[in-house]
């Protein structure tokens, strides 16, 4: 049957706007729920992995190069930290940073001698990021993913013990190739931000198997299209449009009456008229609101005037 499923920020980055009447009685009506929250949770709702794990440096390496079979993957991704009073942060990783195909060839020659001696190859087939690739039996500790980490203690995130030890000095070693690199004194200069350090993340290995039940997927998120790929469908650029069977992430943006404008309204007519049999609001913090064509009768339910209020009544369906 006909679906769409919209992938949306926290309802906190979307308050301080009132909800149109049409979209508010919508919502008021429709079936909610309480599901896991964080952007790992909803893309694990759509897309299952045989084995069940989650190696995002596979997945994105595949998308980004082709050629994730066949070994371990780890992301080693570019960061900027900074020293306080307490340790160090991090204050921007991967995109963020600006970096261009010139800035990663002059930055890791440096490095890769340093991950070769430790039986990795480094390198980098987009400039935001970089990955080392281990032999399919290597044994890893567990990594934060960089997202937990932006912002905070980065020494509260390294990984612990004796499994750890080893990519703790290997950190150490990097970030002091990078500070030293002339190449980031330039950088400076120039009023960019320097690559002083790089993040260890999302390892793992290709699934044998990732299915979906879309048959459209839109974003411009890396890790979605790499989903995608994985499960042989093609993924295209989000423009808050959709059709049947898709799965459109609009997780960046911030704009109540654009998202109603250009997606909600178009998908709840697409409802009304029959042309789509359910459409799912999938918020980053586990706000479910799943919308039919025969809620319509539910006259009794008052509108959901704000995204981040609960539902006025409780009355069953």
């Amino acid at each position: 049957m006909a679906q769409a499923t919209l992938l949306l920020p926290a309802r906190t980055r979307l308050v301080g706007q009132a909800l149109p009447d049409d979209v508010a009685r919508a919502l008021g009506r429709s079936d909610r729920s309480d599901v896991e929250a964080g952007e790992r949770a909803q893309l694990r709702r759509q897309f299952q992995l045989v084995p069940d794990h989650w190696p995002i440096a596979a997945l994105t390496r595949q998308r980004d190069a082709g050629d994730a079979a066949g070994a371990r993957w780890l992301r080693a991704d570019p960061a900027r930290v900074s020293p306080d009073m307490t340790g160090a942060r991090m204050l921007a990783h991967g995109e963020s940073l600006g970096l261009s195909a010139e800035d990663t060839a002059a930055l890791l020659p440096v490095l890769k001698p340093l991950f070769g001696d430790a039986g990795m190859l480094l390198d980098a087939p987009h400039p935001a990021r970089w990955y080392l690739r281990l032999p399919l039996e290597a044994q890893l500790p567990e990594f934060t993913p960089v997202d937990d980490v932006l912002g905070d203690d980065l020494f509260a995130h390294l990984p612990h013990g004796d499994p750890g030890r080893r990519w703790r000095a290997l950190l150490s070693e990097a970030q002091v190739l990078l500070h030293n690199h002339p190449w980031n004194a330039q950088r400076v200069a120039q009023g960019k931000p320097p690559v002083n350090s790089l993040w260890f993340w999302g390892a793992g290995t290709l699934p044998d198997v990732v299915r979906t039940g879309f048959r459209q997927v839109k974003g411009n998120d890396i890790l979605l299209q790499a989903l995608a790929q994985a499960a042989g469908v093609d993924a295209s650029h989000a423009d808050g449009e959709g059709g049947v069977d898709a799965l459109i992430d609009l997780r960046h943006l911030r704009n109540l009456d654009l998202l109603c404008r250009d997606a909600l309204r178009p998908l709840q007519d697409a409802v009304r008229k029959g042309e789509l049999d359910t459409l799912t609001l999938d918020f980053e913090d586990g706000a479910l609101f799943v919308l039919r064509r025969d809620q319509r009768w539910r006259i009794w339910r008052r509108a959901l005037t704000r995204l981040d209020t609960a539902r006025p009544d409780h009355v069953p369906a």
